[in-house]
């Protein structure tokens, strides 16, 4: 991003970690958990803004094509297994497929939007 003065600005890195009451959270290890779930195709996590914890994680999956449906609550119970309690997503969303660029990165940008 470029400001009236010419300066230039990097935006999205300061999000590679969030931080729920006093914990810091990295999205990568909740994202290499989600895959672990025999349905789960692909995952990316967000950190939002929580009004008690500071911010929350947001976590949106692909399901693959022929699994069966599963809820974002069936999704977090499986995780409690394998993930500390203050690194569990505080929702989970399914979708049928998450934005990218053109070079095929996810657009965690779009996600935050959305959320």
């Amino acid at each position: 991003m470029e400001d009236e003065d010419g300066y230039l600005y990097i935006k999205d890195r300061m999000k590679d970690v969030y931080i729920s009451g006093g914990e810091n959270v990295y999205p990568a290890e909740v994202e290499n958990a989600l895959p672990g779930l025999e349905e789960i195709q692909e995952a990316a996590v967000i950190g939002v803004p929580d009004g008690r914890w500071g911010e929350t994680g947001r976590a949106f999956v692909v399901l693959f094509e022929n699994a069966p449906e599963l809820s974002g609550n069936e999704i977090l119970t499986r995780l409690r297994e394998g993930l500390a309690t203050y690194k569990l997503p505080a929702r989970v969303e399914v979708v049928a497929e998450l934005p990218r660029t053109t070079t095929g990165k996810i657009q965690k940008n779009v996600l935050r939007e959305r959320a």
